[in-house]
């Protein structure tokens, strides 16, 4: 397994915001009907050959969209944001899909210490500003975890509610793009990738975890609950951790 260093990774995007509307507009009246392996085998291979990069929580579902991804490019770089705050088995999790699936070019990013230093010194922030502690650890390392890239694909579907109801295979996200091959996918579309890959699961889903995120922002919810994502943030207005709003 390749871990890039963050030296490393290479500077700045070769679009304006005009540019990326455009090309999204463009590249969806082209591929919007298309979804999964048909649709991340042309923007990977042919719309954004070296441009394009995918992000992993290496949560409940994440295997799915992992293992669509090493079917086209096992090589595609998967940026993971380590936020110091996850679970163990979150970081067990990833090691076991790297290794079944393949994937030799993992990107772990984490938060700037400095900043931690100065602005999260006791590691509680969480408890009193979510969305600070939310862009510190998560927000502001993948910032610098995409520079250099036009693309980058999500797991994100619809089915999870919210502010992902209209969600589209391909949008524009300020001077990039983004792609969300599972975007129509319903939960029983991920059960079957995992099924019919024998995919393994994370350890903390059996517990009751539907999402998973950091330790102290995720609870446990009902395994028939229709809002997977009833457990993270629990009792807050916040239903997003802030990366999917970066420009």
């Amino acid at each position: 397994m390749n871990v890039m260093r963050e030296e490393d990774i290479v500077s700045g995007g070769s679009m304006s915001v005009e540019e990326a509307t455009d090309r999204a507009a463009r590249l969806l009246d082209k591929y919007g009907h298309l979804q999964g392996v048909s649709l991340i085998e042309p923007m990977v291979h042919e719309e954004f050959q070296g441009r394009v990069t995918m992000t992993s929580s290496f949560g409940t579902e994440a295997a799915a969209l992992l293992a669509l991804v090493a079917e086209v490019d096992r090589d595609l770089p998967v940026i993971f944001l380590d936020t110091r705050k996850l679970f163990g088995e979150t970081h067990k999790y990833r090691e076991q899909l790297v290794d079944q699936l393949g994937l030799t070019n993992i990107r772990i990013m984490r938060p700037d210490e400095e900043k931690l230093k100065a602005e999260d010194p006791n590691g509680m922030l969480f408890a009193s500003d979510t969305a600070k502690c939310c862009y510190l650890r998560k927000v502001e390392p993948l910032q610098r975890a995409l520079e250099g890239y036009d693309a980058w694909l999500t797991g994100r579907k619809r089915f999870h509610g919210g502010e992902r109801d209209a969600l589209p295979v391909i949008e524009p996200a300020g001077t990039r793009i983004k792609i969300n091959p599972l975007a129509g996918y319903k939960r029983e579309d991920i059960e079957d990738i995992f099924e019919h890959r024998a995919l393994p699961r994370h350890p903390l889903q059996a517990e009751g975890f539907l999402s998973i995120g950091c330790m102290p922002c995720t609870d446990r919810v009902d395994p028939n609950s229709t809002d997977v994502r009833a457990g993270r943030w629990a009792g807050q207005d916040k239903t997003e951790c802030g990366i999917h709003y970066i420009i």
